[in-house]
């Protein structure tokens, strides 16, 4: 295993279970390091210890260091007005608590120093806090919120949970805001204890609310470079003026007499991959993935390559894409278009009876795509619904599902991890506002092209383990030993025997003992949950999931950077400018290679946030129209401040705070899962039933107020008492910020904004709450979104 990958997570176990110090050869066996791996281990050891990201102590035993008296980290605030600095290396302590009123100027999000202070003992264990006394680099300062005014004095109302409160304005002539306004908001004075913060406006974006104002509110909130510059926009230009599409043809290796066919969702306008399958006698066939050659089109160190490696992926909104390139090539010259010559990347992946890979070649091609068929057109096909379709697209389609089956057998045989989780898809009228969701299509189209991608990604990776490249990966490290052990409290609690998580055998069967059963979604959602992030880099550590040792993205290089630099390095293949030989431990490129992908993780992680959180903005605007309905909800998390809970029919998950879960004292056991009520002993765990009724709807605070009105049949009266440790719910249980219909004020005096909120009367000793539902909406839906596959 990578020593960087084997760093964090041996930081990441003595977070949890410091406590314990350990000398190395027990500590690599609690963490379950294979015997293979031990020498890796003690590497990345050394190299831990070696820079005081830990230390060893009383014979040799290791543990996390003891916070420095003075602390670097970020900083994240509560709306309650304390904080956390979150090191940037872990401590023996974990993060530093910053109490009310000694985080200065500091807001979620700042690179900060702090003070740190020792306070007595709890249980045994020193207790530290902290004053932040620096602030290092600011990690926002740019806002989006609502313009409104209050004693002739104008305000913005922040979205998101970064910033607690209003931010004042003066110049609101100067841009003709005007109240209600959705505005951008460059912060001039950030706030303190004592001063409220203060801003100008730098844009009007339009009336809030608006669908389309909401999707430009995401863009800027989330910083996304949404324009392209004039000069990489010349150059685009300039690329499609001297493209001889006669003259390339003549280059590459011509298969224009393929059938080739493309299968995307129905709202896709750029198509990077097409298929086609060729008998090859004696039971075999080979599969042929074409992939859009961006690279042909964007030569690296121009002005294109330079804007797409910045923003490094395209960014997908309900309805709405930003892309990574300009849409005279995305659209154009590198969408695999239907009826058009197209320049690609060719994997040829031959397989025999067994779909076992006999051979394999990538090739640069030109193409030529027979037909353009929707995921429901492929599926109504194979159903043998084929009007419109012609018979050899139709024995393509035959060939396809055949061979992917067979992939799908060898893939599951080798490990390969799949989880059941639902999804849905939004629908959208004309304006871009939802009027409802939709199940997600799973016909078995979707699995038919998911499992050629993996197969052509495996392919140009083998390539570039040969060539001894040090190629831009895909890697998915195994589940670390910490995550393994909170699985198995929460696995035991349902009466489950807990699986080791580095053996994809024993998840798989655990997958598919619950499959169809009323848990399956919680043990499904649970191991999500203990499952590490895939990134990108250049370690060679394979990906889990997949049961793949070599795996890199190839297919989407119109909508992903790491793609169009395996292509590079393919084409240098091809143009024999590199030849096999061993893999470098460390060679030329790696070091840069390892920046790269940390560049592209972290661009995709803010992709991913936007689209999401655009995509529970618009849900929330819709169930503002439902406060006070009641919906089947299923239980997806445990605090100590209550539980969250996702409604079934949108998928959206909202708060349900203990003092409105019954007429109780709540025991928390988020290890497992599950909180308890200690007068009535009600058990409340992940993946429980529920029905829930809308409470609250905060949209520019994202947050979805919820009250269980039953569990699995059995009535819940509103009105709980308190969370165990003895402190009440209402106080300091609530950890999100909250905006009440009438007109309170925050802690520095200036009016929240109104948001749609159930009304509430309390009539009995219990507690119970009386709501008043609002009508619903009538709007009929035009059309539905779908999210990018793989």
């Amino acid at each position: 295993m990578a020593r960087k990958i084997l760093e964090s997570q041996i930081l990441k176990y003595l977070s949890k279970h410091g406590e314990q110090p350990q000398k190395a050869r027990q500590l690599a066996r609690a963490m379950g390091i294979a015997e293979a791996e031990y020498g890796d281990f003690r590497a990345a050891v050394k190299a831990l210890t070696k820079t005081g990201r830990i230390v060893a102590g009383a014979g040799s035993a290791l543990l996390l260091p003891e916070p420095a008296k003075e602390m670097v980290g970020r900083y994240r605030s509560n709306p309650r007005g304390f904080g956390f600095v979150i090191p940037e290396s872990p401590t023996a302590h974990g993060d530093l608590y910053i109490p009310q009123g000694q985080a200065g100027s500091a807001i979620t999000g700042d690179l900060v120093s702090s003070m740190v202070f020792r306070r007595g003992k709890r249980q045994g264990k020193q207790i530290f806090e902290g004053r932040v006394t620096k602030i290092i680099e600011r990690g926002h300062s740019q806002f989006v919120g609502s313009l409104f005014s209050e004693d002739g004095q104008w305000y913005v109302l922040p979205d998101g949970k970064i910033l607690h409160g209003p931010i004042r304005v003066d110049d609101v002539g100067v841009k003709r805001a005007k109240a209600g306004d959705q505005v951008v908001l460059e912060i001039t004075e950030f706030p303190s204890e004592t001063t409220q913060a203060r801003g100008v406006i730098s844009k009007v974006l339009g009336q809030s609310g608006e669908p389309e104002v909401d999707t430009l509110s995401m863009i800027y909130q989330f910083q996304l470079p949404h324009e392209f510059p004039g000069a990489v926009l010349d150059e685009a230009r300039a690329v499609v003026d001297r493209y001889d599409p006669e003259f390339e043809a003549r280059q590459r290796e011509d298969v224009r007499e393929l059938t080739v066919i493309t299968i995307d969702p129905d709202d896709s306008r750029d198509f990077d991959d097409a298929i086609s399958i060729e008998e090859k006698g004696r039971g075999r066939v080979e599969l042929g993935v074409h992939i859009a050659d961006v690279s042909h089109f964007v030569r690296e160190g121009g002005q294109l390559d330079a804007e797409a490696k910045e923003r490094a992926t395209s960014v997908y909104f309900p309805g709405f894409v930003v892309p990574m390139l300009p849409e005279i090539l995305s659209n154009g010259l590198c969408s695999l278009q239907e009826g058009q010559p197209r320049l690609c990347k060719s994997a040829f992946i031959v397989y025999n009876r067994s779909g076992e890979v006999v051979g394999e070649r990538l090739a640069e091609t030109v193409i030529h795509s027979n037909k353009r068929l929707r995921y429901r057109q492929a599926t109504d096909a194979l159903e043998g619904k084929t009007a419109g379709i012609s018979g050899n697209i139709v024995e393509l389609l035959k060939k396809m599902e055949r061979l992917a089956k067979q992939i799908e057998k060898r893939r599951r045989k080798q490990g390969m991890i799949e989880l059941s989780l639902p999804e849905v898809e939004l629908v959208l009228d004309e304006s871009g506002a939802v009027t409802g969701v939709e199940a997600a299509d799973t016909s078995y189209s979707h699995k038919i092209i998911e499992m050629f991608m993996v197969e052509a990604n495996e392919a140009a990776g083998r390539l570039l383990r040969h060539l001894g490249l040090p190629a831009l990966r895909r890697i998915h490290p195994a589940p670390d030993r910490t995550t393994n052990e909170d699985l198995k409290k929460f696995l035991k609690a349902l009466g489950l025997s807990p699986p080791d998580l580095g053996d994809r055998a024993g998840i798989q069967s655990l997958l598919g003992s619950v499959k169809g059963t009323p848990i399956e979604y919680a043990v499904n959602l649970a191991v999500l949950k203990t499952m590490n992030r895939a990134v990108y880099s250049p370690e060679l550590i394979g990906h889990f999931a997949l049961a793949s040792e070599d795996y890199v993205h190839f297919t989407s290089p119109i909508r992903r950077y790491p793609d169009l630099t395996v292509h590079r390095m393919i084409k240098a293949y091809v143009d024999g400018e590199v030849t096999e030989g061993e893999v470098p431990e460390k060679g030329p490129g790696y070091d840069d290679q390892l920046t790269l992908g940390e560049h592209c993780s972290e661009r995709e992680r803010r992709a991913e946030n936007a689209g999401r959180e655009l995509r529970m903005v618009k849900l929330l605007r819709l169930l503002g129209d439902r406060v006070g309905d009641e919906f089947d909800a299923v239980v997806t998390g445990v605090t100590n401040f209550g539980v969250f809970v996702q409604i079934s029919e949108y998928l959206i998950e909202g708060l349900c705070r203990f003092e409105d879960i019954g007429d109780d004292w709540w025991e928390v056991d988020a290890s497992r899962g599950m909180v308890v009520g200690e007068r009535s002993g009600t058990k409340i765990t992940l993946g429980q039933s529920a029905r829930v009724a809308i409470a609250g709807v905060d949209v520019p605070g994202r947050q979805l107020d919820l009250t269980i009105v039953e569990l699995k049949g059995r009535s819940v009266a509103a009105g709980g008492r308190k969370a165990s440790g003895g402190r009440k719910a209402s106080g300091s249980a609530r950890t999100t910020h909250r905006r009440s219909v009438k007109k309170t004020s925050d802690k520095r005096g200036k009016p929240r904004e109104p948001v749609v909120r159930a009304k509430k009367k309390t009539s009995t000793a219990k507690g119970k709450v009386k709501r008043t539902g609002a009508k619903k909406s009538t709007k009929k839906s035009a059309k539905k979104t779908s999210r990018k596959r793989r």
